[in-house]
C-alpha cells in the first residue's frame, strides 16, 4: 500500500515565501542600539544651531561695545578740553600768583624812614650827636649779579665825646632789628675841635680860647633784610600804624603768612 505523506506546516502562511521583488532598491534597517545614531544626529543638527546662536550673541555685543566706544571717545574729548581749561586756568592762576608774591614781597620789604629815624634817635646816647644821615645804594657783589641787600643801607655822621662813646654807639645800633648788626662798622673816627655853637664866637680881648677836642664819627651798616611782617612790633613802637595795618590786613587774606 502507498501511503501519503504531506507536510501541511509549509501551507501555513509563516512559511510562505515571500515572493521576491526584481527590480527594486532592498532597504535594511539598522537593527541593534539607535542611540548613538541619535545622539550623531543630534550633535550634527544642533552644533550649527549653536553656532549661529554664538554668532548672533557675539554680533550684539560687539555692537554694544562699539557704542560704548564711540560714547567713552565722547567722554575722553571732553574730558581733554576740560583738563586743557584747567591747566590754562592753572596758569594763568600761578601767574597772578607769582606776581602777587612779587608786590608782596617788594612791599614786605619796605622800611619806612619815620621808624627807622624814631628807632635811631631812641638809641643815640647822650654824648652822641648826630649831625646827618644818608642812604647808601646797594651793593652789587659782581657784574650782572643782583644786590646782596635790595634795600641799601646807612651812613650816619657826628660827632662823640670820645672813642669809647662811639665804639658804645655802634654796640647798640648792632642791636637794632632795622639794620645788620655784621655789618655796621665804624668808617672813620678822628679827633676834632669842637665846634663852637651858634652865635657864640672868640672874645675880642686877643685871647684865644682852644675849644675841647671830640671824635668826628662815621658809622656804615645795611639795612636788615627781615621782612617787615616780621617787625609789626617794632614798628608798632615806633609809631608806624598805616603800615601795620595793611600787613595785618594782608595776613588775614593769606597773601602774607602769618
Amino acid at each position: 500500500m502507498y501511503s501519503l505523506d504531506v507536510n501541511f506546516l509549509k501551507d501555513r502562511p509563516a512559511y510562505q515565501k515571500k515572493p521576491e521583488k526584481k527590480g527594486g532598491i532592498s532597504l535594511k534597517l539598522p537593527t541593534g542600539n539607535m542611540t548613538p545614531v541619535y545622539v550623531g544626529v543630534a550633535i550634527g543638527v544642533g552644533i550649527p544651531v549653536l553656532l549661529g546662536v554664538g554668532w548672533w550673541i557675539l554680533q550684539g555685543k560687539i555692537v554694544e561695545l562699539e557704542g560704548k566706544v564711540a560714547q567713552l571717545d565722547q567722554e575722553s574729548k571732553r574730558l581733554d578740553t576740560e583738563i586743557g581749561n584747567l591747566n590754562k586756568i592753572k596758569t594763568e592762576t600761578n601767574a597772578i600768583k607769582g606776581e602777587t608774591q612779587a608786590l608782596v614781597t617788594v612791599f614786605d620789604q619796605i622800611r619806612p624812614w619815620s621808624a627807622m629815624l624814631q628807632d635811631l634817635r631812641d638809641r643815640t646816647p647822650v654824648a652822641v650827636q648826630i649831625d646827618n644821615i644818608k642812604q647808601t645804594p646797594p651793593i652789587v657783589a659782581a657784574a650782572g649779579q643782583p644786590p646782596s641787600n635790595p634795600a641799601g643801607g646807612l651812613e650816619i655822621n657826628g660827632l662823640a665825646r670820645s672813642f669809647n662813646d662811639v665804639n658804645d654807639f655802634l654796640l647798640i645800633l648792632q642791636q637794632s632789628r632795622f639794620l645788620k648788626s655784621s655789618e655796621s662798622r665804624i668808617l672813620t673816627a678822628t679827633l676834632v675841635d669842637a665846634p663852637l655853637a651858634p652865635g657864640v664866637g672868640q672874645p675880642t680881648a686877643g685871647v684865644i680860647i682852644k675849644p675841647p677836642q671830640v671824635v668826628r664819627y662815621t658809622i656804615q651798616s645795611s639795612m636788615s633784610d627781615v621782612p617787615a611782617s616780621e617787625l609789626i612790633r617794632e614798628l608798632e613802637k615806633k609809631g608806624t600804624v598805616g603800615l601795620v595795618t595793611r600787613i595785618r590786613n594782608m595776613q588775614q587774606t593769606g597773601v602774607i603768612p602769618k
